[in-house]
């Protein structure tokens, strides 16, 4: 037990806006909460979806004001690289970020301690935490899967390459492999079989991410290109800051494309196992995995000279195939 704890702030402070936050739901590759799904699990899932979004912003350095938060969690210490910058944040920026996720995993843990019956005396200080308090009962749900959505983004702070395939796949079982569960959590349909159709689809939607960032994330010191794959095509760091891929690239890019899809694949009869609107929403989530990598080809395996985008369109047309397929 910590002798001296953190300050507790005013009771039920306001904290941030967490509009900020949540608009970003607009940007992902596939729909976070879709108004054909019942209000209460439009609900919950946003409130899963602002609790990912502010630990990666907390991680990259993009929160609006992360002095702010900082102060509001008792992290402490002061952001000293601005969020536009590019290159690799500074060990001092490095050292705040951690400060902050670990001020971050003491808000989650005031947030289950405030979903026990007795209730807590201190509510969670972000209001996008205090968002998680009732779905901690309702769904039965575990600190574990949001604790490693937090560990990722400490990952993210001290390993900037991944050797093998392998060592990506285990990054992304932290990153995102815990959103797929804890969605299915929220719609009561967990079960082994479906915890590993959702594990292989989430992680292949983040490797899908990585492809359409590989500008923005070198521009941020991070290459997520196992660097087994660039030494089999013959890829160097210098090629990937190129303003637009060279074959070499184009040809890392497609091979990457390619697994990415077949672990989609996958992961895809994960939608023939439910029914209704849920089904209609793993669908969604689905197509946008291939929606962005139809994107990629598009382009021509291009990833550098802008983001690949999945077309709405594309994306709706392979939403409709799955549901009706199953898979």
């Amino acid at each position: 037990m910590n002798p001296t704890p953190d300050p507790a702030p005013d009771p039920a402070p306001a904290g941030p806006a967490p509009d900020q936050t949540l608009g970003k739901a607009d940007l992902e590759n596939f729909p976070v909460a879709p108004s054909f799904l019942p209000a209460a699990w439009r609900t919950d899932l946003m409130a899963v979806y602002g609790f990912a979004r502010l630990i990666d912003d907390a991680g990259d350095g993009d929160l609006a004001d992360p002095g702010a938060v900082a102060a509001l969690l008792g992290a402490g210490g002061t952001p000293v690289t601005p969020p536009a910058q590019d290159g690799p944040p500074s060990p001092a920026e490095t050292e705040f970020r951690l400060a902050l996720l670990d001020g971050l995993e003491r808000d989650l843990e005031r947030a289950f301690e405030a979903a026990l019956p007795a209730g807590a005396a201190e509510q969670p200080r972000h209001p996008l935490m205090r968002a998680l308090v009732p779905l901690v009962g309702k769904h039965g749900l575990t600190p574990e899967p949001f604790r490693r959505l937090i560990e990722a983004n400490r990952v993210d702070q001290r390993t900037t390459r991944y050797p093998t395939y392998q060592d990506l796949i285990g990054y992304c079982t932290l990153s995102a492999d815990p959103v797929g569960r804890l969605v299915l959590s929220i719609a009561g349909v967990s079960t082994p079989e479906r915890v590993a159709y959702s594990d292989a689809v989430c992680s292949a939607l983040q490797v899908v991410e990585h492809l359409q960032d590989v500008a923005e994330d070198l521009g941020h010191g991070r290459i997520y290109l196992p660097g087994e794959d660039l030494e089999r095509f013959g890829v160097t760091e210098a090629d990937l800051a190129e303003p637009t891929a060279g074959p070499r690239v184009r040809e890392l890019i497609a091979f990457e494309v390619d697994r990415a899809r077949t672990l989609l694949d996958h992961g895809a009869p994960l939608v023939g196992t439910v029914r209704g609107r849920l089904r209609l929403l793993l669908a969604g989530f689905t197509a946008g995995g291939y929606a962005a990598l139809a994107a990629i080809e598009a382009a021509g395996y291009d990833v550098l000279a802008q983001q690949p985008k999945p077309d709405k369109r594309r994306l709706a047309v392979k939403a409709a195939t799955l549901f009706a397929k199953g898979r």
